[in-house]
């Protein structure tokens, strides 16, 4: 009995466009022109009898056919690649390009990353730590874990923590210092250690927000303490007994745990917004995208960090 199949190349076109929502960027993964592209989507249409695409302007969009069709067609081609992949090398792994804010790739990502690894053996992770905000399309981004999803409108954002920042330093600064934990203004300007946000980070609280939610007016001078541009690296410079941080509990919770950084102050702000993993809707129908998003979602759920 022969085997009724879609044409190999026209399902591979196809695929390729929908997961980038349009033909340039697929025609530059295999290697063809846009127009040829075109041209096997419109015989993957006549093969089917059925419109795969919504076409207006420049734009793209899958129908409720060519959904059906991507989802199973991406499934059956992985299948097929890793089916490849164990012919020539004798094992298969998928690729994921993660691209992560700095801060959670230094203190936060790379301690957790164990647990994924026993999870998903046969995947290998690209990491790309840079600022917001980045381009999906052209650096074929998988996932991207954001602070907030402000600026990412047109993806698919789904929010996994919001953190909460409060004072905190070493045992020894503590004990060098005279600090009345009753007394907020016992903590000095030129004990405070600031961080430079980005434009992104706009809405990340200050050493002045943190003084107003205890009741005080109090505005610290930048200038009479440390500065630095990442938050990851004011947790080393507190490490380092240089004074005291708004530390995230995020970034900063092996080391309360052992010891290395207290907590003498226990008024905590929430940052401005939630810690976030964009996709878009097509990377989001690729099954290693999905399992590495619920993978971050058990993390926080539904335990308490704290």
């Amino acid at each position: 009995m022969s085997r009724k199949l879609p044409p190999l190349n026209a399902l591979r076109a196809f695929e390729a466009a929908a997961r980038y929502g349009g033909y340039i960027s697929a025609a530059q993964e295999l290697g063809v022109t846009p127009a040829a592209i075109s041209q096997q989507v419109k015989n993957l249409e006549r093969f089917f009898g059925k419109l795969l695409f919504s076409r207006y302007n420049n734009s793209l969009s899958l129908t409720d056919d060519g959904i059906k069709i991507f989802t199973e067609s991406a499934e059956a081609l992985e299948q097929l690649e890793k089916m490849t992949a164990r012919m020539y090398e004798g094992e298969v792994r998928t690729r994921l390009v993660i691209s992560v804010i700095p801060s959670l790739a230094n203190r936060w990502l790379n301690r957790v990353l164990q647990d994924y690894f026993a999870l998903e053996p046969a995947t290998y992770l690209d990491i790309r730590v840079e600022n917001d905000p980045v381009d999906f399309e052209r650096h074929n981004i998988d996932v991207r874990i954001s602070y907030g999803s402000h600026l990412y409108t047109d993806f698919r954002t789904q929010a996994f923590y919001q953190d909460t920042v409060q004072p905190m330093c070493t045992p020894l600064f503590l004990e060098q210092h005279s600090i009345d934990d009753k007394n907020p203004l016992s903590l000095e300007d030129d004990l405070l250690i600031h961080v430079n946000w980005p434009p992104s980070f706009a809405a990340h609280p200050t050493w002045a927000d943190w003084f107003s939610s205890v009741g005080s007016e109090h505005i610290p001078i930048p200038g009479r303490g440390h500065r630095v541009d990442m938050s990851a690296l004011a947790v080393d410079l507190a490490l380092a007994n240089a004074g005291f941080i708004l530390g995230q509990k995020l970034l900063t919770m092996k080391e309360i745990l052992s010891g290395q950084l207290v907590v003498p102050f226990q008024q905590s702000i929430p940052l401005g917004h939630s810690y976030c993993m964009v996709c878009s809707n097509a990377k989001y129908k690729k099954p290693n995208v999905r399992h590495f998003i619920d993978w971050i979602d058990k993390i926080f759920m539904p335990k308490d960090l704290g």
